[in-house]
């Protein structure tokens, strides 16, 4: 399989860089991944789970929104939170779940609420992965 460069960058610092197979990428209109070759891209990310594939090794990481872009260069993704399935601060997952259902509570039927449920939504998604990632 054709490698390509790919970089993950959070505001405190470069979470992976490096040569790699294939990317997982949770976008908000949908999840994609990225081979080598990939046409030209640019998406905006919803709270998921990357993964990348180097080398017969699959690594985890939790992104909290940011974007993404494939370029001849390879794939650039920029993250409000990227962290390892295993670093991530699990409380801060819970305590954004619980904001946002007391806020989806007040809230009056339209756009807004459904923006905010989708959100909520998932969260819950990537809460669960991590729920479950434990118990293995």
């Amino acid at each position: 399989m054709a490698l390509f460069h790919f970089e993950l960058v959070s505001p405190q610092r470069v979470v992976f860089s490096g040569e790699v197979d294939q990317v997982d990428v949770p976008g908000a209109e949908g999840d994609f991944g990225v081979l080598a070759g990939h046409a030209p891209l640019v998406a905006t990310l919803r709270p998921g789970i990357l993964t990348v594939f180097s080398g017969g090794n699959e690594l985890k990481i939790v992104v909290l929104g940011g974007f993404a872009e494939v370029s001849d260069k390879g794939l650039t993704v920029l993250a409000d939170i990227a962290e390892s399935v295993e670093e991530i601060d699990r409380d801060m997952i819970a305590r954004h779940i619980s904001e946002m259902e007391e806020r989806a509570a007040k809230m009056e039927p339209g756009s807004e609420l459904d923006k905010l449920i989708a959100r909520l939504d998932h969260f819950k998604q990537v809460n669960q992965h991590l729920i479950g990632t434990a118990m293995h």
